[in-house]
């Protein structure tokens, strides 16, 4: 479904102005297929408001790990400092790379809720994780860029 395609009437209330061009906007989404900015991508795809869309390794929702959402949210995990036993809160893993808000995880056609296991290291990191099919995490990053949000999709054709 492309957004610009839609018959509208006339009448109706834009409720966002369209100041978003600079970012990085799902455009379209269909069986097999996620538009980012114009651009089909037939396959995984993970990015930001900002940068590159970068080609995702997952092929369906079973070959998602903790590791693989790092690499989408841009994050890795910092080497254990020797010492931080004596002030830090060892639950809580320390990252490298700017910390999303919201990571959403599109897994296809139908909502998959992922293990804990795979979710745990980031909802420890404090990054919000979401899973949804990819018509509703794309619907959903396109309202929270549009918010400013800091925002990253992961998104399974």
């Amino acid at each position: 479904m492309r957004y610009d395609q839609f018959n509208l009437p006339e009448f109706l209330l834009k409720l966002h102005s369209d100041t978003t061009s600079a970012l990085n906007s799902v455009t379209a989404y269909g069986p097999g297929f996620v538009e980012i900015n114009k651009i089909r991508f037939d396959h995984a795809v993970a990015f930001g408001p900002h940068g590159d869309i970068a080609r995702w390794s997952a092929r369906n929702p079973s070959d998602i790990s903790s590791d693989l959402l790092f690499a989408a949210a841009r994050l890795t995990l910092a080497p254990p400092d020797p010492m931080a036993f004596l002030d830090s809160d060892e639950s809580r893993p320390t990252i490298v790379g700017e910390r999303p808000e919201v990571l959403l995880i599109g897994t296809g056609e139908r909502h998959v809720m992922l293990s804990r296991e795979v979710l745990d290291p980031l909802l420890r990191a404090g990054i919000g994780v979401e899973c949804m099919s990819t018509a509703a995490a794309a619907r959903t990053y396109n309202v929270l860029m549009a918010e400013s949000r800091l925002v990253i999709a992961a998104l399974l054709p």
